[in-house]
């Protein structure tokens, strides 16, 4: 039976008033929002004063509330509202990332203790239903890989940068202004951000709860004007990509820019667009694409979960339940070119494989097959900056050990 839902909303910036607009363009979904909880007194609203509240206990207390929305900024606010909310016997959705993927594990007990349900679809890549897709269509499959782009904002900097030849600062400040990128945008020019959602989706393609600390992550705010001379020369382009794929037992994570060569499925996706392929044992590998930045696709995301709160959905995490218990390792390597200006910064001897390198402008670039803990060493020193070469696949350790133990 399908119910009628009183919300309490947490937040009206961009995605929530995103919300609220397609929550009354939509007939179908029975739901209402009561009470709309905001920080700034101050701030000017399209809404009258009536509907919102500076209190959070007006929302967590209210018995007539049946679900709990949140969409703040603050991630450790928005954990003790999750779980002061199901506390409550509220069931939740919310679009926060970085709050999921720091605490995906506790939440995961909280809904099994309050019986309660935590939707979270508009969390990752905006638009694209990807996380129902892992729990219901892949939901048997052996899931061997997910990757792709995971951020619009850097996604639709990089697209400046390639098809319109801005500079990265002047690309940053348009993704800015036109709402795709923070006033702070450390969290996805650095890579946090699409780590954050490969962390949610290794738990639900693999069963497996990884600490986003624990994956390594490269941005694209030091490629230099060589890199893009580089790509250009060798008809490429550069895209941030999240993997994680099963090797074994073993679960392997990463996310860095990439080469990537013009036939290549990600390269045509361009602006604030994401792209998700999953690849499984029986349905093979199939690719997403959809809007994964702005008020509305995100909106959208968040308003299909409190549709399917309606009839009462939750995640299973079914692969968690799986007999085969899986680990998360970061023992892998892959090939990689990684530039910098510093003479000594970067030695023949930071290579498994060393292939060759090049200069200029004052810039000297290396080539070679490097473990993916010296990518995260790098990533915490000033002046390198490391991109996957085209083609490049990250490979787990024990088979190119093996393998070079074969050839020997």
């Amino acid at each position: 039976m399908k119910k009628n839902l009183k919300l309490g909303l947490f937040g009206f910036g961009c995605v929530g008033q995103g919300l609220y607009h397609v929550l009354h363009e939509t007939k179908g979904v029975k739901a209402e929002i009561k009470k709309i909880c905001v920080k700034s007194r101050n701030k000017q609203r399209p809404l009258g004063e009536d509907i919102f509240t500076f209190r959070k206990e007006d929302i967590l207390l209210d018995s007539d509330i049946d679900v709990v929305v949140e969409l703040i900024d603050d991630a450790e606010a928005a954990f003790e509202i999750v779980k002061a909310a199901l506390q409550n016997g509220k069931a939740v959705v919310t679009a926060n990332k970085r709050m999921l993927a720091e605490h995906l594990r506790e939440i995961y007990d909280l809904q099994q203790l309050h019986n309660r349900a935590v939707l979270y679809e508009g969390s990752v890549c905006g638009s694209i239903p990807i996380i129902r897709n892992l729990e219901e269509y892949y939901d048997n499959d052996l899931i061997k890989s997910v990757e792709g782009i995971f951020n619009g904002s850097t996604n639709y900097i990089l697209t400046k940068v390639f098809d319109e030849r801005r500079s990265y600062d002047e690309a940053l400040k348009q993704a800015q202004a036109l709402g795709f990128a923070e006033s702070d945008p450390a969290l996805d020019v650095q890579a946090f951000d699409p780590k954050f959602k490969l962390t949610i989706l290794i738990a639900h393609a693999f069963g497996v709860f990884v600490k986003p600390e624990n994956i390594i992550n490269f941005g694209i705010d030091r490629i230099s004007a060589v890199d893009l001379k580089y790509a250009r020369d060798h008809s490429l382009t550069i895209k941030l990509v999240a993997r994680a794929f099963k090797s074994e037992n073993s679960i392997y994570g990463l996310v860095a820019p990439q080469f990537i060569e013009n036939h290549h499925p990600l390269s045509s996706v361009r602006n604030e667009f994401n792209a998700v392929s999953v690849e499984g044992a029986f349905a093979e590998k199939q690719l997403f694409v959809g809007k994964g930045a702005g008020s509305y696709p995100t909106g959208s995301a968040v308003l299909s979960d409190i549709s399917a709160l309606t009839y009462d959905y939750r995640y299973e995490y079914k692969k968690l339940h799986q007999e085969n218990r899986l680990t998360f390792t970061n023992e892998a390597t892959t090939e990689v070119i990684v530039s910098y200006s510093r003479t000594g910064d970067v030695s023949v001897t930071d290579f498994e494989k060393f292939t060759g390198g090049f200069q200029g402008n004052g810039q000297q670039s290396m080539q070679g097959i490097v473990r993916l803990e010296k990518i995260r060493e790098w990533s915490r020193r000033t002046g390198i900056n490391v991109i996957l070469a085209p083609g490049s696949e990250v490979k787990p350790l024990v088979s190119v050990e093996k393998a070079a133990l074969d050839y020997a």
